[in-house]
């Protein structure tokens, strides 16, 4: 199993200063680079706590084009590949695998570097597909399209401390341990510290007060 603070991170959202766009087919689309996506990892689970393996890359389109603008057009080629790309986060003793399909274009005058480009761009495309299914800091966000778990970079830390009160409601196991938590000093300094608002904070103690009334709920036996 993952651990609380891997699964806090990894339940966070996404900041928006890791969030680039895009013009394509005239739209634009948000998009996590690949860097950070990686970068990411590495902070969650570690240097030494994932790998990334490409078990599957195929060429299926090659053909020559023109390159440029008219009248400076160059002969050139492009080139299509698909990749399948798995990653593998150490959870303890246990391996979370996760598999992504992507693809990668590329054009030059040089065959053999349109093939090295569209080849970095499908393993890249595919390794950020099989990282974001992990949550939302490597991308899983902007699949939503209100990006409801985008954070602006000033709010990032905040959203990151309240779903650790989530993270940390889950594990109390008695009424009194909730009712403990909640008037605790370390909380009330951790939420003047944050800058949590009046909503936000009664956000908190609303999930508190669920957490305690479950708990408290006596449990039928049958029979």
């Amino acid at each position: 199993m993952f651990t609380d603070k891997q699964k806090t991170e990894l339940a966070a959202p996404l900041s928006r200063a890791n969030v680039k766009q895009r013009a394509q087919a005239g739209r634009q689309l948000s998009y996590v680079e690949s860097w950070v996506a990686i970068s990411e990892a590495n902070r969650i689970f570690g240097f030494d706590g994932w790998s990334s393996e490409t078990v599957e890359i195929k060429c299926v389109s090659e053909r020559e084009r023109k390159i440029g603008r008219e009248p400076n057009t160059k002969d050139g080629w492009g080139v299509s590949y698909t990749a399948k790309v798995r990653v593998v986060a150490f959870a303890g003793d246990s391996l979370v695998i996760r598999e992504g399909v992507g693809a990668g274009h590329g054009i030059d005058v040089d065959l053999g570097q349109a093939h090295e480009s569209a080849i970095k761009e499908a393993e890249s495309d595919s390794r950020k597909r099989a990282l974001m299914t992990f949550g939302n800091p490597f991308g899983l966000a902007l699949y939503d399209k209100e990006q409801a778990n985008v954070a602006e970079p000033q709010d990032e830390s905040k959203l990151r401390f309240i779903a650790s009160c989530e993270q940390t409601l889950s594990k109390l196991d008695t009424a009194v341990a909730v009712d403990s938590w909640w008037t605790s000093k370390d909380l009330g300094d951790a939420i003047d510290l944050h800058g949590l608002t009046l909503e936000e904070v009664g956000g908190i103690k609303a999930k508190a007060l669920a957490r305690k009334k479950t708990l408290s709920t006596p449990v039928r036996m049958a029979g």
